[in-house]
């Protein structure tokens, strides 16, 4: 119980800030396929009920290749697209027309024996995309093969005003009648843009984007995007951190790529304050700057527990306030989990550095570095020679940064008659 009342404290911020925005949410046809996809679609109508709007986009591909081979036809494709002939559009309406229909009947459901039993919600759909041909690229006719020309961006938000879930399959339609094969990645990635929207979310086999060494990338800025582009080459991972970037430059404020295989992931990604998957943002998830006076309570809380383990020098609200131009912090999604101070030493060209601090859940992960080379970058703009800092116990992270053992008698005279011997800190001194 202790657990559950702790999360739903640390989720609320983001349940009031979700409520009201509009999410487009990309689902593609092997996700629909996936064991997972009731646990998704019990998450998706949890965010519907807390107040977001939802878009869901789905894909159909592994569906259509189905009944391709039911067919005895071959698939063909270009460049990673497929080739829409007359035989194959056939099979992608059929493919997507029974998807639309199975996902509407399983977000129609009561929810029985879940979390969200007795919800209630409708589900619209219709011509909401107006597609083109691609045509002829390099000699090769794509057919029925198509992108995305725009999106009813009016009807869609009328019918979200409504309270609706609005899915959108991947078709499109002309303003001629004629039907298009659309590459879902396209139609939610227009459609987060067209629509102003303030997530897209992506679902793919992986947890999110996973780096060479196989581990997983949690932020990226869209500048960022191109090199792992380059390092993934044609997968269905690069398409979709594409996707991701694409939206980003087209003014969608934050894209998440998770996983359609865990669990939880979507509610993970959106209600917890490090997430589940990857993160493309515009702007910095994590932040160094100057501290203000706003900030004097968060470095209370980061502070206090190491002042109780006899770390640091306990320093009252009231000492926080009258110094906190001297503090430099990380602030991660509106919460201070790192700080750092800068105290020029009266009548000397010296400086100390005190109050390093890394909330315990964000260490080993180079913020104290950041941090040092601020509190350096600092020091030497206001012309100090000389940095000391203070320590009781991380003697050896300043001496692997450059300190070098020093003593009482080194500090400057303003400071060396403050010395605490009953504290009995070790003195280290960098040359700037």
């Amino acid at each position: 119980m202790p657990e559950y009342v702790n999360w739903l404290r640390h989720a609320s911020p983001y349940i009031n800030a979700h409520r009201d925005c509009t999410f487009v949410v990309m689902l593609p046809g092997d996700g629909v396929e996936h064991p997972n996809f009731g646990n998704i679609v019990h998450d998706l109508v949890l965010l519907h009920s807390l107040g977001v709007r939802l878009v869901l986009v789905h894909g159909s591909r592994p569906q259509i290749e189905a009944r391709l081979a039911a067919r005895g036809l071959t698939p063909h494709y270009h460049h990673g697209m497929r080739i829409t002939d007359a035989a194959t559009l056939e099979c992608v309406i059929d493919a997507v027309g029974q998807l639309r229909i199975a996902i509407e009947a399983r977000l129609s459901m009561d929810m029985a024996s879940s979390p969200m039993q007795g919800s209630r919600l409708r589900v619209a759909s219709g011509n909401l995309v107006t597609a083109r041909p691609i045509g002829v690229l390099e000699g090769v006719d794509y057919h029925h093969t198509g992108e995305v020309r725009r999106v009813d961006r009016k009807g869609i938000n009328r019918l979200l005003d409504e309270r609706s879930i609005v899915l959108l399959s991947p078709l499109g339609y002309s303003p001629t009648g004629e039907i298009f094969n659309l590459a879902c990645e396209d139609v939610a990635t227009r459609a987060a843009i067209d629509l102003g929207a303030d997530k897209l979310l992506l679902f793919g086999a992986d947890l999110g984007l996973i780096d060479e060494h196989g581990r997983l990338v949690r932020e990226l800025r869209p500048q960022q995007v191109p090199a792992h582009l380059q390092r993934l080459g044609s997968n269905y991972q690069a398409e979709l951190l594409d996707a991701a970037a694409e939206a980003c430059r087209g003014g969608v404020a934050r894209s998440h790529i998770v996983s359609y295989a865990e669990d939880g992931a979507l509610l993970t990604e959106l209600f917890t304050r490090d997430g589940g998957g990857t993160l493309v943002a515009q702007e910095q998830f994590e932040v160094v700057r100057e501290a203000a006076i706003e900030d004097v309570g968060g470095l209370l809380d980061l502070i206090s527990p190491l002042e109780e383990q006899g770390i640091l020098v306990r320093r009252s609200r009231e000492v926080l306030e009258r110094e906190i131009e001297q503090f430099s912090v990380v602030e991660r999604e509106g919460m201070i989990i790192a700080c750092a101070a800068l105290y020029q030493i009266a009548d000397s060209d010296a400086g100390e550095l005190a109050c390093l601090a890394v909330n315990p859940e964000y260490r080993h992960g180079g913020r104290g570095d950041e941090l040092l080379e601020r509190i350096e970058t600092r020091a030497r703009a206001q012309g100090l020679k000389t940095l000391f800092v203070l320590t009781t116990r991380t003697a050896h992270w300043f001496r692997e940064r450059g300190f070098e053992p020093s003593s009482v008698e080194r500090l400057p005279s303003a400071r060396a008659s403050l010395y605490n011997y009953q504290r009995n800190s070790k003195i280290f001194e960098k040359t700037l």
